[in-house]
């Protein structure tokens, strides 16, 4: 461990801290989520996170684990549901409808399991 240094600001020593450097990774919708998540509600991991410099690497596998589970949900229930190509190419409006509806049910999975947890 390094040796704290300070700094003189009237009568008072500041220890001279910084964060350490994080790499930049891409940060997507459910990341942000997770990040703001963390820090409204566990700020303790948050911070925890923040100054061991793995909070960019935390929430990057956040979100591809998140849009792997969503990529993998909606195909489980578009199967269960018997939403095919021949239903979208017979009667698009209704494929779209019920895609959406998998959708929504597979995010809301997510939000449940990896975001707000």
């Amino acid at each position: 461990m390094s040796e704290i240094t300070y700094s003189r600001q009237g009568d008072y020593l500041i220890p001279d801290l910084t964060l350490p450097t994080e790499p930049e990774l891409p940060l997507g919708r459910y990341a942000l989520m997770h990040r703001d998540y963390l820090e409204k509600h566990k700020r303790v991991t948050y911070l925890n996170l923040l100054t061991s410099g793995g909070l960019n690497g935390h929430l990057h596998e956040v979100e591809q684990t998140a849009l792997q589970r969503l990529e993998l949900l909606t195909k489980q229930l578009s199967a269960e549901q018997g939403v095919t190509e021949e239903l979208k190419e017979k009667a698009p409006m209704q494929w779209v409808g019920l895609m959406n509806n998998i959708r929504s049910q597979a995010e809301e999975v997510i939000l449940t399991e990896l975001i707000y947890k």
